[in-house]
């Protein structure tokens, strides 16, 4: 799907996407620009073929400009309902403001629905107050569960 008239558009993520969505995560993540070889390309086809993983990018003009990832996991409790995660936020850094990031969780939330999920959660390692209050106004909240979490080494 491409985009008329430069209008943005919303959708999952494609096999050709790869090389746009590695640098569209640099302003995510500054350092983490892997080169495209067989093992990332094999990775990249066994998320896409995931249908628990969902990779969801706005693109305007041609340019993957907002992304975030969404994961549905299966459940036992909770009359057996899944629950999603979301991660990966991002927006370049020259489009923000502009309600790009608003609209990938809307669509994440969307697909929870249909799937049947009975929550989301997101975690930020983001202390900017505005980024929190941001996540708040699209509909999360931080009183009701602590994270935590355990760095892995390889």
């Amino acid at each position: 799907m491409t985009t008329r008239n430069g209008a943005p558009s919303l959708r999952c993520a494609s096999p050709q996407d790869l090389a746009q969505l590695l640098e569209l995560y640099t302003h995510l993540n500054a350092d983490n620009r892997p080169p495209i070889d067989e093992h990332l390309a094999s990775l990249w086809r066994e998320i896409l073929d995931d249908p628990n993983h969902h990779v969801i990018v706005l693109e305007e003009s041609g340019v993957l400009v907002s992304t975030c990832v969404l994961l549905i996991v299966p459940n036992l409790t909770r009359s057996q309902r899944p629950y999603a995660l979301i991660e990966n936020v991002v927006t370049r850094a020259d489009c923000r403001k502009r309600g790009y990031a608003t609209a990938v969780l809307d669509f994440a939330r969307g697909i929870a629905r249909e799937r049947g999920c009975y929550k989301i959660m997101l975690m930020t390692g983001c202390k900017d107050e505005a980024t929190l209050r941001f996540y708040e106004k699209a509909g999360y909240n931080r009183k009701d569960k602590t994270a935590f979490i355990q760095w892995l080494e390889l």
